[in-house]
């Protein structure tokens, strides 16, 4: 009786497990990676999306747009995630990817609030990523040491913003994070500091600078009197299939042009009035 029992049980296991395992297969999984400034985005998207999509999988890891370009050209995921144009980036080439801009993202310089400035000369801004002003005090601040704390190299948003302020020279070594968020932390913690990120990571922690009198803001964005900005691509190897292409065109959707991307501190590609190249030439 006992090893009846068991027989019964074993083929009761086997079948449930059969069929946990053709749900499995019904399962559909794909991996975006790379900008930490567009990563905030795709990850509420690709929530929205799976819970309209059981069984759907959006996998979203950050990195950097070139580890995003890098690692989609390889075929090693299925979408890599750039603030920057693949043409811009070595080592990339851009006529195998296809670019899908889904938004726009407004890039601006963070400060720790008690520098004492609220405004500063885009030449300034310049002097002190190249190392030339290492006191607030020498532009009018307070008497704090100039902590600049920088991107990792592989970083869209760093990219995008010595291209506009620092007429693509690199900025002065320093200390670099790989996270935006971290970046956002460490300046609302230490006297003195100063570095960029998103408009979508600016938070209460820390301040911004206005640029020559212009507000780092979606409006000044879209005529472009606020020049740091980048688009945000999506790039696939090639034409996307199957769920990337699903994904993609949710990304494109009004659930999330419309509903998502403003409340998460994006710019629909639909609201700029102009409209720039891969070499940064405004073309409309």
């Amino acid at each position: 009786m006992k090893k009846k029992m068991l027989l019964f049980f074993s083929l009761i296991s086997l079948v449930t497990l059969s069929g946990c395992a053709k749900w499995i297969d019904r399962g559909e999984s794909i991996t975006a990676v790379g900008s930490s400034a567009l990563q905030p985005l795709v990850e509420t998207a690709a929530e929205e999306y799976q819970n309209q999509h059981p069984g759907r999988f959006i996998n979203v890891q950050g990195g950097g747009s070139g580890t995003g370009l890098s690692q989609v050209q390889s075929g090693a995921v299925e979408i890599g995630n750039s603030d920057l144009f693949a043409e811009e980036k070595k080592g990339i080439d851009a006529e195998k990817l296809v670019d899908h801009k889904v938004a726009v993202v407004g890039i601006t310089p963070i400060v720790n609030k008690n520098i004492g400035l609220k405004d500063i000369s885009l030449e300034n801004l310049r002097k002190i990523f190249l190392g030339e002003i290492k006191n607030w005090q020498e532009i009018g601040g307070k008497d704090l040491p100039v902590v600049i704390l920088n991107r990792a190299a592989g970083s869209g948003t760093r990219a995008t913003f010595e291209k506009w302020v620092l007429d693509g020279k690199t900025a002065v070594q320093a200390q670099e994070q790989d996270s935006s968020g971290m970046v956002r932390s460490i300046v609302a913690d230490t006297p003195g500091a100063i570095s960029y990120t998103a408009f979508s990571y600016v938070s209460d922690e820390v301040g911004t600078l206005s640029i020559d009198g212009v507000k780092p803001t979606d409006e000044n964005v879209t005529t472009n009197k606020w020049i740091i900005w980048s688009y945000e691509h999506m790039y696939t190897l090639g034409k996307p299939k199957q769920l990337t292409d699903e994904f993609l065109a949710y990304m494109l959707s009004d659930d999330v042009q419309e509903k998502i991307i403003g409340q998460l501190g994006y710019i629909p590609v639909s609201k700029m009035e102009v409209e720039r190249d891969w070499q940064g030439n405004l073309v409309k």
